[in-house]
């Protein structure tokens, strides 16, 4: 997908650019969307980038709960449903100083995902 905005509406580039940097932690991940950017293994999303440049990672119990603690969080909402395993995360944790450590809870939602149970893509049905 190009750095410019992938479709008319969806994310900013200059938020494309910092999803880029996030998912760069592990190679194998590829960022994916058109409105939406996200990061899915075996058909489970664990990292999202709405089109208004809110991110969302999806973490497992223990972290997520050190993460809404450390970084005072809330829980993600989308179409007004909580999102209860992702957390939403703040901009001042997306700031250049702190994306190696933003990369890490990356990589631990990255490990997360894909140990829950695959799912089928619409590229598989």
């Amino acid at each position: 997908m190009s750095p410019a905005r992938a479709k008319k509406g969806g994310v900013p580039a200059e938020k494309l650019a910092l999803f880029d940097e996030l998912i760069a932690v592990r190679p194998e991940i590829e960022r994916k969307g058109a409105n939406n950017a996200y990061a899915s293994v075996n058909g489970n999303m664990f990292l999202l980038m709405q089109a208004d440049g809110v991110m969302a990672i999806r973490l497992p119990e223990g972290a997520r709960e050190e993460f809404l603690k450390k970084y005072k969080a809330k829980l993600h909402e989308a179409y007004g449903a909580v999102m209860k395993e992702y957390v939403a995360m703040p901009e001042a944790a997306l700031v250049a100083g702190k994306i190696k450590e933003m990369q890490k809870y990356v990589a631990a939602s990255y490990e997360y995902a894909k140990g829950l149970k695959a799912k089928p893509t619409k590229k598989n049905r």
